[in-house]
């Protein structure tokens, strides 16, 4: 039975050891970086492996045949590592991708490329609706008179500012309770990563409602010469050989 390592704890790779179990001898690797995570299928692996080399280490002691990089569009790193470990010794290496979210009708959102570009675009008065995850808060903590609701899974290291609102929850949303949140809030702009995936696209529909301007941060390109898929069903044909 083939051996392989899903990267990740996304909805897409718990959806992709689902796929696999009973075909595949499955092990999902997750960052540990989530308080109590949804765990997928099969066996789990959680923490670090100390880089590249302790990734490449680790996929030959456990005689790996194949591995899917299913991580956060957001995880550059992890990505890297991933690639960089694939060449050192050989292991096929498969990126799965949520596709990317896309502008409708009614909306004109403003595309950066880095969390710095969407605090650079912020101001004076502004009340923000930041949705790009606790690790990023500092970026934005420093902007003189704005206002921030920021919202994650798990707390963001102390000290918290006074003009930042922490709200602890977790998805998917849905668009009357993201409509109430706005207006309970009074946020004027959206600052999101471009995550892709149905459980949070209940925030965009809002800010189309109502009018909110929304600043997207711009996903990082996946690793050069590796082969890059948009769905599990993909994935799983990938990964069986």
């Amino acid at each position: 039975m083939r051996r392989v390592l899903i990267l990740g704890g996304t909805a897409e790779a718990r959806a992709l050891a689902a796929e696999l179990l009973g075909h595949c001898h499955v092990v999902s690797s997750l960052a540990g970086r989530v308080t109590n995570p949804r765990l997928p299928v099969g066996e789990v692996r959680e923490g670090g492996f100390g880089g590249p080399d302790g990734l490449a280490a680790w996929l030959a002691a456990e005689r790996i045949d194949a591995m899917v990089d299913a991580t956060h569009p957001f995880a550059a790193r992890m990505s890297a590592s991933a690639a960089e470990a694939s060449a050192t010794n050989g292991v096929p290496l498969l990126t799965l991708r949520r596709p990317g979210w896309r502008e409708g009708p009614g909306d004109a959102w403003e595309r950066v490329g880095s969390l710095r570009a969407a605090a650079d675009l912020l101001g004076h008065g502004d009340r923000v609706f930041l949705t790009t995850g606790r690790r990023s808060l500092p970026v934005f903590t420093v902007l003189p008179g704005v206002w921030l609701l920021a919202r994650s899974v798990d707390p963001p290291d102390p000290p918290v500012p006074g003009n930042v609102h922490v709200l602890l929850d977790r998805g998917p949303y849905t668009l009357e309770g993201e409509l109430a949140l706005i207006r309970e809030h009074r946020l004027d702009v959206l600052v999101t990563k471009d995550s892709g995936g149905s459980m949070t696209t209940a925030k965009l529909l809002a800010a189309r409602e109502l009018g909110l301007r929304v600043i997207m941060v711009d996903r990082p390109p996946p690793p050069a010469g590796v082969r890059l898929v948009e769905s599990v069903a993909e994935a799983a044909v990938w990964a069986q050989g």
